[in-house]
C-alpha cells in the first residue's frame, strides 16, 4: 500500500488529465442528483476532496476529511477512516467517494459508517467496476508493476493500484450491516484511454453501454439506507372503527322492545 502522501500525489496528478476529467464530470453529476433530495442534520464526505460532492445537499451541517492534510485541498477534519471520531448515530448522511478500494480495511470502514450513521440515514458510495474494461486496465497494470523487468517503466499509478470490489460483494457487505440498497447506477462506459483523442473517438459507447449492457461501466454509484431491526413504522388501521370518546353521554338502561311490552301486557 502506498502511504497517504503519495496516494494524494498520484490521485491529484490523474485526476487532472483527460480521463481523470472524465471520470469526475460523470461521479459530479450522479452525486448531485442524489443528495438534492435527501435531509438531516449532518454530511460528511470522506476522500476525494477535489470534489464538492455536497454542493447541492440542503443538510445544514456538511464536512469534508481526509486522511491527510493538503494546503491546496480544504479539509474540515483529519481522521482515519477506520476509526471515525464521531458519536454513534451522529451523520444523518455519509459519502464514500472511492474509499474502500483504497482502504487497508473496507469491512472496518464499512462498519464504523453503520456505526455513526443515524437510523433511516443514508450511505453513498462509489466505486470502480473489476468487470469492465477499467477493471481489466488495473488487472494488467498489477501484473506489468509487479515484474523486475516491467517495474520502473509501469509503476504504480492512480486508480489501477487500488483493489477493486465487485458490486455483488458490495450489495452482500452492506446487506449483513443492515442496509437497504435503494439505487445503483453505472456510468463510466468509455474505456480508459488516456490519449484524449481516443477518447473523445469513443464518447458514443456512454449512450450505447446504458442501453444494452449498463452493468459493464467502469464505475458504479451506491444509494443505500440504514435498516435498524425492531423499528416498524406504524401505519393505521382504517378497517377498525373509530374511537369512542368517553365524553359522550349512554343511556344506562335501553328502552324496552315491542315484544316486552306485549308480555307484560299479556301477564296483567
Amino acid at each position: 500500500m502506498l502511504l497517504p502522501d503519495e496516494m494524494l500525489s498520484l490521485q491529484q496528478t490523474w485526476l487532472e488529465t483527460s480521463l481523470g476529467q472524465y471520470l469526475l464530470a460523470k461521479e459530479q453529476a450522479l452525486y448531485d442528483q442524489a443528495v438534492v433530495d435527501l435531509f438531516g442534520f449532518n454530511a460528511l464526505q470522506m476522500g476525494f476532496l477535489q470534489m464538492d460532492l455536497l454542493r447541492n445537499s440542503r443538510i445544514p451541517h456538511r464536512f469534508k476529511s481526509s486522511e491527510f492534510t493538503n494546503e491546496l485541498i480544504a479539509n474540515h477534519l483529519r481522521c482515519c477512516d477506520d476509526f471515525l471520531p464521531f458519536a454513534d448515530m451522529s451523520l444523518d448522511l455519509l459519502i464514500l467517494p472511492h474509499r474502500l478500494e483504497f482502504s487497508e480495511r473496507p469491512h472496518q470502514t464499512l462498519r464504523e459508517a453503520e456505526r455513526v450513521m443515524m437510523p433511516e440515514g443514508h450511505l453513498l458510495i462509489s466505486g470502480f467496476n473489476p468487470y469492465s474494461s477499467w477493471g481489466i486496465m488495473a488487472g494488467i497494470s498489477k501484473r506489468l508493476s509487479c515484474r523486475k523487468s516491467f517495474a520502473k517503466k509501469f509503476p504504480q499509478r492512480f486508480p489501477w493500484c487500488g483493489e477493486f470490489i465487485s458490486l455483488a460483494r458490495m450489495k452482500d457487505w452492506l446487506k449483513l450491516l443492515g442496509f437497504e440498497i435503494i439505487s445503483v447506477q453505472m456510468s463510466c462506459h468509455v474505456p480508459p484511454f488516456e490519449q484524449a483523442l481516443w477518447h473523445r473517438r469513443f464518447t458514443f459507447m456512454d449512450r450505447l453501454g446504458e442501453r444494452c449492457c449498463n452493468i459493464l461501466g467502469g464505475d458504479y454509484f451506491i444509494v443505500a439506507k440504514k435498516r435498524v431491526v425492531g423499528m416498524t413504522p406504524l401505519k393505521p388501521n382504517w378497517k377498525k372503527t373509530p374511537l369512542k370518546s368517553a365524553l359522550v353521554i349512554k343511556p344506562t338502561q335501553s328502552r324496552p322492545s315491542q315484544k316486552k311490552i306485549l308480555k307484560t301486557n299479556n301477564k296483567k
